[in-house]
């Protein structure tokens, strides 16, 4: 090899990944502009991460990466438009907690199968669910919310953004953990969560964090706790539930919604593999970075891989979870 040659392949990175595909065999990837399938309305929170995402994953892939919203039935609209679609690495799905994992074992009936039908690609990001209250209810902590709960057994109600919902599952989670009995109340969305708990028609919230820090801020609703297995970058002074439950059953509880890529099964393992590549070189750029920060949500880079295994784990928390629960759809 000439010193030319070996000096432009050595200069090579993952801006070259589109010219590295080309050279497969009858495979030219990308050879035309991307789809990234979001399986709920946009402007919520797996419509950001997509957004941020697509953008910077068009630029290193050299293709555009197109947002297509596709929601319904809890996500399973569009993970089921991914899981048959054609493999050819142009389609992805920015799957969640819900499409990936819970669905499966919330739904009398799947029209896809999530462990055989979509391939992982890379996890992206995670977000915290809070326990919250609404400010009138005496308990300053969480210990003081379980003792008010065991006082009142199935007194206390606590709405999330619906039915399967990482709010809800975690909700049940901790409702078993703690030994405690709270009503699920389910809305469609935070939106309808969030003017309940403010006019005191909820005395608990269990949801995703962010859209709550304004309230939060003002006085009128009060975390508890967040959910995360560890502190919240934008709540730090705020205890896990597994700190603040350590002496209550609740050591080491941990359950966050999250946020990844994954493709139709199938899917050639190069365009897979140079997927994820770029997915994790975007995921460690500071612009990338502080764009899902300002959303409140934190980076958390997997490949194929190890977020295989993290789906792997996180099936055999929520199949249980789901079980104790109780909970099924149609």
């Amino acid at each position: 090899m000439n010193t030319t040659r070996r000096a432009l392949l050595a200069a090579a990175p993952l801006l070259a990944i589109p010219a590295l595909a080309r050279a497969q065999p009858n495979a030219p990837w990308p050879s035309r502009p991307m789809r990234l399938i979001v399986p709920f309305q946009a402007g919520g929170a797996t419509d950001v991460t997509a957004r941020v995402m697509a953008e910077r994953l068009g630029e290193l892939l050299g293709q555009p990466m197109v947002v297509d919203n596709r929601a319904g039935a809890g996500g399973n609209i569009g993970a089921d438009f991914v899981a048959k679609a054609e493999p050819d690495g142009h389609t992805l799905l920015m799957a969640t907690i819900g499409t990936a994992s819970i669905n499966q074992y919330l739904y009398a009936r799947m029209p896809f199968d999530p462990q055989k039908d979509l391939a992982p690609v890379a996890l992206v990001n995670e977000v915290a669910n809070g326990v919250i209250v609404d400010a009138r209810v005496p308990a300053q902590t969480l210990a003081e919310l379980i003792a008010l709960a065991k006082g009142d057994p199935g007194g206390l109600n606590y709405g999330t953004p619906g039915n399967g919902t990482s709010g809800h599952l975690c909700g049940e989670l901790l409702k078993y953990r703690a030994g405690i009995d709270l009503q699920h109340v389910p809305y469609r969305g935070t939106g309808g969560v969030i003017p309940e708990i403010l006019a005191g028609r909820l005395q608990v919230a269990i949801d995703n964090l962010p859209a709550y820090l304004p309230h939060l801020k003002s006085g009128a609703l009060r975390l508890l706790a967040v959910t995360s297995k560890d502190r919240w970058f934008t709540a730090p002074e705020v205890p896990t539930v597994a700190e603040a439950g350590a002496t209550l059953g609740l050591k080491g509880f941990e359950a966050v919604a999250w946020f990844g890529l994954q493709a139709p099964a199938r899917t050639p393992q190069p365009a897979i593999q140079a997927i994820a590549r770029a997915t994790l070189q975007a995921l460690s750029e500071a612009p990338v970075q502080a764009k899902l920060k300002e959303v409140g949500s934190a980076p958390r880079p997997l490949g194929p891989e190890e977020f295989g295994r993290f789906i792997a784990a996180e099936n055999a928390k929520w199949s249980e979870v789901v079980k104790l629960s109780g909970a099924k759809l149609e």
